[in-house]
């Protein structure tokens, strides 16, 4: 099942879909490589927003990270 919500002025509008579907949207031909991103940075701080704890701030050598090995 496919739906969109409203579109609103700011808002860039998006299509929610289910974890299993495979469905792969190429936006390169219709944004920029800054466009792009700029969205990640966009839905990362309203994730972290989601979340109520401030946006870390650590330096990329100190964010902590796990290896996790599939076997």
């Amino acid at each position: 099942m496919n739906s969109k919500p409203p579109i609103r002025p700011g808002i860039a509008p998006a299509t929610i879909r289910k974890l299993d579907e495979d469905c792969w949207d190429d936006l390169s031909s219709s944004t920029t490589a800054e466009e792009r991103i700029e969205m990640v940075a966009i839905l990362s701080r309203r994730m972290w927003e989601l979340t109520g704890r401030s946006i870390p701030t650590n330096a990329r050598h100190e964010m902590p990270v796990r290896v996790v090995r599939r076997t």
